[in-house]
Parts: C-alpha cells; sequence; structure tokens
C-alpha cells in the first residue's frame, strides 16, 4: 500500500492571488486591518471567490470573525463551477497547498462522509482546476495561522443539488455545525449580471442596473438571513438570480433548519454588500457582482449572529 501524500497545488495562486507568501500575507494583513470584529467566533460565514482584487476587500469582513482558538476543523463548501455534478464530491488529495502554509484535510471526516454513500471523488485536475474552495486557501490559513498546527480541513465540491438533495446534506452536516470546534465555510458570489452570462433581469423602479442588482441581491440576501431554505429556493425560483453557489447556502440552510428542529435558537446576519463593477447600461457585466459575508454564532448553548 502506497503512504505517498497526494497534494493539491495552489493552481490559481498567480493569477487570482498573489503566488508570493510575503506579499499575499500583507495583503490579507491589510484587509482584515480594515474590518471590524465583533461577535466571535463565527460558526459558519458565507464569502465570495472571485479574485482577490475584486473581493479581498469584502471577505475580510467575514474573516474577521473567525477564532483560531476555538476552532479545530474548517469545512469548505463551493459550488461546481466545470464539471457537471449532481451530489457532492471528495478531494482525492491529503493536503492542499496555499503560499502561505499547507493545509491538511481532516481523513477520518473523509472517510465517515464516504460511507454514507453521498459522495463522489472527483479527480485530482478537477480539484485543481475549480476555484471555489481553492479561494478561501489563503484566507483560511492567515485567520488560522495563530493555531496554523491544530486544525484540518474538510473541502466539498458541491453540485447542482435538487431541493431534497440539499435537505439530505443538509441534515448530514447538521451534526458538525453544531460542534462549536467546527467551521463552516460557504462559498458564493451572487448576481452574475450581463448578456454573457444570459441573465440581464432589470427593475426600472430601482433608477440605474447596478441599483436594481442591489436591490435584486439584498431581497435574497433578507431571505437568506431569515434562515428559511424554502423562502430561498422560492426567490431562486422566481427571479432566477445568478447565486452561483445557492447550492452550498441551501445545504447550510437545511442544516441550520434541522438543528432548530432540536430548539437551537439561530441567527444570521450580513456585514458588507460590494459589487465587482456598476452596470450601467446592456452592455457592462459583473463579474462576481456581490460579495456577502455572513456569520453564524453561538454563544453559550444559543447561536448568535449581529449586524455590523
Amino acid at each position: 500500500m502506497s503512504n505517498r501524500v497526494v497534494c493539491r497545488e495552489a493552481s490559481h495562486a498567480g493569477s487570482w492571488y498573489s503566488a508570493s507568501g510575503s506579499q499575499l500575507n500583507a495583503q490579507l494583513e491589510g484587509w482584515l486591518s480594515q474590518a471590524q470584529s465583533t461577535i466571535r467566533p463565527a460558526r459558519a460565514i458565507i464569502a465570495p471567490h472571485a479574485g482577490y482584487t475584486y473581493c479581498g476587500a469584502c471577505a475580510a469582513h467575514a474573516y474577521k470573525q473567525v477564532d483560531p482558538s476555538v476552532t479545530r476543523r474548517v469545512f469548505i463548501l463551493g459550488p461546481s463551477h466545470h464539471v457537471p455534478l449532481s451530489r457532492c464530491a471528495l478531494s482525492p488529495a491529503d493536503v492542499y497547498r496555499t503560499p502561505l502554509y499547507d493545509l491538511r484535510i481532516d481523513q477520518k471526516v473523509y472517510a465517515d462522509l464516504w460511507k454514507t454513500g453521498l459522495f463522489e471523488r472527483m479527480s485530482l485536475q478537477t480539484d485543481e482546476d475549480e476555484h471555489s474552495i481553492e479561494m478561501h486557501l489563503p484566507y483560511t490559513a492567515k485567520a488560522m495561522e495563530s493555531h496554523k498546527d491544530e486544525f484540518s480541513i474538510v473541502p466539498v465540491l458541491v453540485g447542482a443539488l435538487s431541493e431534497s438533495k440539499e435537505q439530505e446534506y443538509g441534515r448530514l452536516l447538521s451534526k458538525y455545525l453544531a460542534d462549536p470546534s467546527n467551521l463552516f465555510i460557504i462559498s458564493s458570489d451572487f448576481c452574475h449580471w450581463g448578456q454573457r452570462f444570459r441573465y440581464t433581469y432589470y427593475d426600472e423602479s430601482q433608477g440605474e442596473i447596478y441599483r436594481s442588482i442591489e436591490h435584486l441581491d439584498k431581497m435574497g440576501m433578507s431571505i437568506i438571513e431569515q434562515l428559511d431554505p424554502i423562502s430561498f429556493t422560492n426567490y431562486l425560483k422566481k427571479y432566477r438570480n445568478t447565486i452561483c453557489g445557492r447550492h452550498p447556502i441551501g445545504v447550510l440552510l437545511n442544516a441550520v433548519a434541522e438543528l432548530r428542529k432540536s430548539g437551537l435558537e439561530m441567527n444570521f446576519s450580513f456585514l458588507n454588500y460590494a459589487q465587482s463593477s456598476q452596470c450601467r447600461n446592456w452592455q457592462d457585466s459583473s463579474v462576481p457582482l456581490t460579495k456577502h459575508p455572513k456569520r453564524l454564532f453561538r454563544k453559550g448553548r444559543r447561536f448568535m449572529l449581529q449586524k455590523k
């Protein structure tokens, strides 16, 4: 039996973010220094996966809420952009490389998830082609650097799940969400607007196009804050908003719904909203238009979330 360690390379370093550890570290420190820490520890965050030029400052608002002293395992749920996937998939790697330091995958949790029969195994090529998980690795490494030898990660690639599948994965992962030593990172941008995305929803009553997009996104944000997976699904059906992480968000909302059945009180709130560009005419486009860090807190036996 081979004991070879399989490493996933930082394939988007040098293009989507700096490949220089020192430069990347300085950038992350700068963005984090501009964000405010409120109630910690965060139990779950939703943050963007665009290039750091676009979303680095925005993502800092989410990662500022992470408390490395209590976090021992980080689940990262990202949508699949490049391969058709109707379920969720696990990585074949043992280690994820970043320009800061390597992150170790929790193979015990992976084994437990694999035993359920609900997961596929993606290829290393698929893993390295995908950016939705990788874009959270440097921030995770930075947020956890004071305890870098004391935590592991659980990357999960989320496919185009049906409502029933979102419920099934939510129920499965709810026990991990209930554990205060686990942090959930949900990877998602919001509206991708423009003809090249085949999405040009426009409510003229909101004024400029970018204002219409903001109104649409904030409508969805408000629904997510209600922690109601059914309402979020209905919103997506009605407006078809191109939220690329809608399925990871759906899994999280269903996990929360499962825990609420046992009487746990939870709250969820957005900390920041930004657009990569302001669309003013039909030729414009906005690539990962919105970046919404959100956080889920637990205080004592209760989950709490506060707005900035």
